[in-house]
């Protein structure tokens, strides 16, 4: 008894430790948004004698963090769906549909997850810039599918690759096509892997600061991130309105983890084993 209890704390102190860690920092800079710019400069630690929304109102309506929230979910939306749409479809194909170069074309997409942006930072733009697409929603849409893609194609296909293929066969002996099976058949199978992958595509993009500073370079059309960053420079002098635009920034965030987390977690096991 005397050794599981000790088990038990040298798993719970780290345990604990680490959400303490993790909660602190929202807590902190949840105080001071809600702090005068004269109590933060005398006791930044100290806790804010009422609360005051002054701060992310402010942040909200004069500094233009509404408009930077609308320009990120129009983005976010956009992209994750055709994430999904792509990558389902091309995690149907690979996994169950045997076509000559299908196990190159894996390797390939395998191959792309290890190619950080930063290479193909210069050449996209180019690209972007001669297609008149930079500053433009469908352009950062187009970079985020395109960076995103093969980590959706990967996690889909090896979903797919656990479903039973009598299932396909016995599909496809009912007198569907291969876009009936898809639509009938997989697509409603493969919802837990969708919802967990389409919650991580849409993480990603909600927090991407380099591929959207990039690709949409004027005020108006900045994500929320961008907005955030360039609010530290703004306003140096007045931390608890930049530390209120970081927590619109981060409420989305809180919201999707709070309500989904057990579909995420039931999504990320979903595939982990046959049958």
């Amino acid at each position: 008894m005397a050794g599981r209890r000790w088990t038990r704390w040298l798993v719970a102190i780290p345990m604990v430790a680490l959400a303490l860690a993790t909660v602190y920092p929202l807590v902190f800079t949840t105080n001071v948004a809600v702090k005068t710019r004269r109590e933060y400069v005398l006791d930044r630690f100290s806790l804010a004698d009422s609360l005051r929304w002054a701060n992310v109102v402010e942040a909200w309506t004069s500094v233009g963090m509404s408009r930077y929230f609308v320009n990120s979910l129009i983005v976010v939306t956009c992209s994750v769906a055709l994430l999904l749409l792509f990558g389902s479809m091309a995690g149907f194909s690979l996994a169950r549909l045997r076509f000559r170069g299908s196990s190159v074309l894996f390797l390939g997409i395998l191959a792309a997850l290890f190619i950080p942006f930063q290479v193909i930072m210069v050449p996209l733009a180019r690209i972007m810039a001669d297609a008149g697409l930079v500053d433009t929603y469908p352009g950062l849409i187009l970079a985020y599918v395109a960076q995103f893609l093969p980590f959706t194609v990967f996690l889909m296909t090896s979903y797919y690759s656990t479903v039973p293929p009598e299932i396909v066969d016995a599909a496809r002996i009912d007198g569907n096509t291969v876009y009936g099976v898809y639509w009938r058949i997989m697509l409603p199978i493969g919802r837990p892997a969708l919802l967990s992958v389409g919650v991580l595509n849409a993480l990603f993009c909600w927090n991407d600061v380099l591929i959207s500073l990039l690709m949409m370079p004027s005020a108006e059309n900045r994500t929320l991130m961008v907005g955030v960053t360039s609010l530290r420079g703004q306003y140096s002098d007045d931390i608890p309105v930049f530390a209120s635009g970081v927590l619109i920034a981060a409420i989305p965030v809180l919201v999707v983890y709070l309500f989904l987390q057990r579909q995420i977690a039931d999504g990320v096991t979903a595939g982990a084993t046959k049958g």
